[in-house]
């Protein structure tokens, strides 16, 4: 299995998606220290807040219509959003016009029309890709995604005080090609069924009802659980971990020969551990797929999944640099056994006829998880760094227990679907 082996609508998905990660890194990311400096640190704080709620209601209505217009219908009318956006935002950065809140407004626009996309999106990626080449896929995107934010991060931590308005003409230029990329070279991957239009309908009922549809999936709920509880641990790190650090790590000069010396403090340590997170990803994740792709797909979730907690769970708790380096390596193998490998078996599991639905309702998880997350520094002001570990341990076992509850329903439901099949030849 090759890059170029699959489907064109998955190669042209990546690319773009990468382009746009890296320019978008590039700003987005510090748009909260220039709203700070022009609004206000309690404004912006308030205008961040707007953007996301945005992008997750517009993600269920995007998910809503995809599973009704077709995916690529609804990409190209959130990407001609996004284009217009990013052409008034860079007019508002530009030498004619300083303006925060053209900025903002702008800004807003586009998290919505990328909540948009974003079901519509994965979706398509299920609709076009086959059992046998989803992990590899998803291994593909995700090296892609990774890469593209380390690349945006470091650029735009040169760029981005200096250059913010070409930054945001480049962003334009990208969101540009992929509007063309999309509506020339993309193919449609979904065809819904034509509804009844003798009677007017009532859209905001007919989303509910899409969506309480969803809800009532109990194997898909019991996923979606079980892999909130598994990605909290990680959004841990930037919160409850950094903090931690921070207080309990007692700095420590390093030498480095006669040449020079440095003093490491929790901080730092903190930094060492993400950057290190970001250059396994990188480095590692095709070896992985590989890995993957010769066993058993559940063996590998679970060996994964184990690694992941036990990596957290040590990083939350001890002090030595050895210690935390070593447990970030296994909690990063262990990311990238579980992320492709969960991805594939949420594909198994979403109905075919409201695929973009569920992938909008799956996009709660990672919210959540980063919910739990900053819930984390409120309990580490409370609880020790040892009932802290344990917690979070006992945590990502209750999620790998509800994902492999899952697992073994799919098992079955897949063997019984054989033994039919067999029994249909006989």
């Amino acid at each position: 299995m090759s890059f170029m082996q699959l489907h064109p609508n998955i190669r042209i998905r990546i690319v773009t998606s990468f382009l746009t990660r890296v320019v978008g890194t590039m700003i987005f990311p510090f748009m909260a220290i220039y709203f700070s400096d022009k609004l206000g640190q309690a404004v912006a704080g308030f205008l961040l807040f707007a953007n996301v709620c945005a992008q997750i209601l517009m993600g269920f209505y995007g998910g809503y219509l995809a599973d009704r217009w077709g995916r690529k219908k609804v990409m190209v009318y959130g990407e001609v959003a996004q284009c217009i956006a990013f052409i008034l935002m860079a007019l508002a950065n530009s030498p004619i016009l300083d303006s925060a809140w053209l900025t903002f407004a702008m800004m807003l626009v586009q998290n919505a029309s990328n909540g948009m996309i974003g079901p519509a999106a994965d979706a398509m990626l299920i609709d076009v890709s086959t059992k046998e080449n989803r992990t590899f896929m998803y291994s593909i995107n995700y090296w892609a995604v990774n890469l593209s934010i380390a690349i945006g991060s470091v650029l735009g931590g040169i760029w981005f005080a200096t250059h913010r308005f070409e930054l945001i003409v480049g962003l334009t230029v990208v969101s540009l090609f992929t509007l063309v990329l999309t509506v020339f070279f993309m193919q449609e991957s979904y065809h819904p069924q034509i509804r009844n239009t003798h009677s007017k309908p009532n859209m905001l009922k007919d989303v509910f009802t899409s969506y309480r549809q969803v809800m009532k999936d109990q194997r898909f709920l019991l996923f979606s659980l079980g892999g909130l509880l598994i990605f909290s641990l990680e959004f841990q790190t930037a919160n409850y971990v950094a903090v931690r650090l921070t207080k309990e790590f007692h700095t420590q000069t390093v030498h480095m020969g006669n040449l020079f010396s440095f003093e490491l403090t929790g901080l730092k340590v903190f930094s060492f551990i993400q950057l290190e997170n970001t250059l396994l990803v990188v480095c590692l994740s095709l070896l992985v797929s590989k890995l993957i792709r010769h066993g058993r797909e559940a063996n590998a979730m679970y060996m994964g999944v184990l690694l992941f907690i036990m990596g957290y769970s040590i990083i939350s708790y001890s002090n030595s640099l050895f210690v935390i380096t070593i447990a970030m390596f296994f909690a990063t193998f262990g990311e990238l056994l579980h992320i492709p490998t969960r991805q594939t078996y949420l594909a198994q599991i979403v109905r075919d006829d409201a695929r973009s639905s569920y992938m909008a309702v799956n996009g709660l998880v990672f919210q959540g998880a980063k919910l739990t997350g900053t819930i984390g520094i409120s309990l580490g002001a409370i609880l020790p760094s040892m009932a802290m570990s344990i917690l979070f341990l006992v945590m990502g076992l209750t999620g790998l227990l509800l994902v492999r509850r899952v697992l073994l329903q799919l098992d079955q439901r897949t063997s019984l679907s054989l033994s039919h099949a067999k029994g249909a030849t006989d």
